[in-house]
């Protein structure tokens, strides 16, 4: 009976404490779901009580249903409709039938085909291309039917701004992808051709091959630009080519697309604004004084009588903006100005530091011509791909440095005149630039050089890109 008495403590604790190791978990575990049921119950009717989600997510639908109908599929095929491997997108311009896309679309294309976004396929015929921006208009004679797309003309663009690319990636056609413009005024210097425009808006809309030449567009639907390249794992400067995307896409601003087109569809090579200033080696000045702190181009020299003098600008001023567009490095600025119709009047914000003082000037802007882009171009290519600088001389063009010795090897030498490119004579340093790009220098082509040395001696040279 003792023994009895004195072990029934014992068991009462052992028993409760079992019972404790079961009961308070299950209890703590029903509180936790419950816990969790009701934060679940709370987020429901949060979510069915506030529309604030249904009402983004209809304006992202009424985006596509905005823009989809504008948008094209481009299909470029050989002879006997045979397909080149190239396709991409576009999309309408007017209710004439044009159609803008990127030059690099179509290219050495023998028959277009585009489709519609209910299906119809008609062939489409190119009207004009430029390389220099990537631009090529198409036209459809079918016009029953097409929507062009609005556009947000003169409106300026602001990183963080909401964006959604349109295309056909991979050939998955009509696709529409969203991010954010991540940055202005990029250079991704291998997306275009040597001379070609700079200043691209930079978004991480997810874009791919098959996106080129498809509309960039803003929260209203409205076209802001065109994306033209990607960045890629293997080229983070920006291709046109194959590869996958790495969160990084390019697109030509609307500002350039719109007076590139409107040449292009008139049948003329584009011309642009011309500022009249010649710009030192340094790509940035920081700017600090009394009144203002930022970044801007600094101008080495003016041309006499050229549109910058004529609005008083200076050597040494730092221009910082130009119609309200920041122009923190050479390409932006150049790109700005190129942009601007020749005999259109901007406004040049600068800052001149003997004044201390932030100031402004309206330019009427003159005329660089097709051939000078093309001279300038030419002569880029020249001394990127060769090494081979050329500059005027009373004598005409002459080879004034070689930047590799494997040029030598070629049949360059210092001093040199240039003759003729292409069987064509020319007398200066932009003639032989376009003579370069006429001959298809830029594309790979093989053009031939006649070169007239110091002792009279001539000399025949084949050079080629590839």
């Amino acid at each position: 009976m003792r023994r009895f008495v004195s072990i029934l403590p014992a068991t009462l604790v052992l028993t409760v404490a079992i019972a404790a190791l079961y009961v308070v978990p299950l209890t703590v575990r029903r509180a936790t779901f419950a816990a969790a049921e009701a934060r679940v119950q709370l987020a429901r009717q949060t979510l069915d009580d506030d529309d604030l989600l249904d009402r983004l997510d209809q304006a992202f639908t009424s985006v596509a249903d905005a823009v989809v109908p504008s948008v094209v599929h481009i299909e470029v095929r050989g002879p006997r409709r045979t397909f080149l491997g190239a396709s991409g997108a576009g999309w309408i311009f007017d209710d004439q039938g044009h159609i803008v896309t990127n030059a690099h679309v179509v290219e050495q294309s023998q028959r277009i085909e585009v489709q519609f976004f209910d299906g119809r396929v008609v062939p489409a015929r190119l009207v004009r291309a430029d390389s220099g921006t990537d631009i090529a208009v198409l036209r459809v004679a079918e016009t029953a039917g097409i929507i062009p797309a609005r556009r947000a003309s003169g409106q300026l663009l602001r990183q963080g701004q909401n964006v959604f690319a349109f295309g056909s990636p991979f050939g998955f056609k009509f696709s529409m992808s969203r991010g954010v413009i991540s940055g202005l005024g990029r250079s991704p210097t291998s997306a275009v051709e040597f001379g070609g425009m700079t200043n691209f808006i930079q978004t991480d809309a997810a874009v791919n091959p098959g996106n080129s030449g498809g509309p960039l567009v803003d929260i209203h639907g409205r076209v802001i630009g065109m994306n033209v390249a990607i960045a890629t794992g293997r080229d983070t400067q920006g291709t046109n080519e194959s590869g996958q995307s790495a969160g990084i896409s390019f697109a030509i601003p609307l500002a350039t697309i719109d007076y590139v087109v409107e040449q292009l569809i008139a049948g003329r090579d584009p011309s642009s604004g011309f500022l009249g200033i010649t710009l030192p080696p340094r790509d940035t000045t920081a700017v600090s004084g009394a009144s203002f702190r930022g970044t801007g181009v600094l101008v080495d020299s003016v041309q006499p009588g050229g549109p910058a003098e004529q609005a008083g600008l200076r050597a040494n001023d730092v221009i910082v903006r130009i119609d309200g567009e920041r122009t923190p490095s050479v390409p932006v600025l150049q790109s700005v100005v190129a942009s601007k119709r020749p005999g259109q009047e901007v406004a040049v914000e600068f800052w001149r530091e003997r004044e201390d003082a932030l100031l402004s000037a309206r330019v009427i802007m003159g005329e660089f011509t097709a051939r000078q882009k093309n001279g300038q171009r030419g002569r880029s290519a020249l001394a990127r791909f060769l090494g081979v600088i050329i500059d005027d001389n009373p004598a005409g063009p002459v080879v004034s440095q070689l930047m590799s010795e494997q040029t030598a090897d070629l049949g360059f030498e210092r001093g040199q005149v240039i003759e003729q490119v292409g069987g064509k004579s020319v007398s200066t340093a932009s003639d032989v630039g376009a003579e370069l790009v006429d001959a298809g220098f830029l594309s790979g082509d093989e053009v031939e050089v006649v070169l007239r040395a110091e002792d009279g001696e001539r000399r025949r040279v084949r050079i080629s890109t590839r």
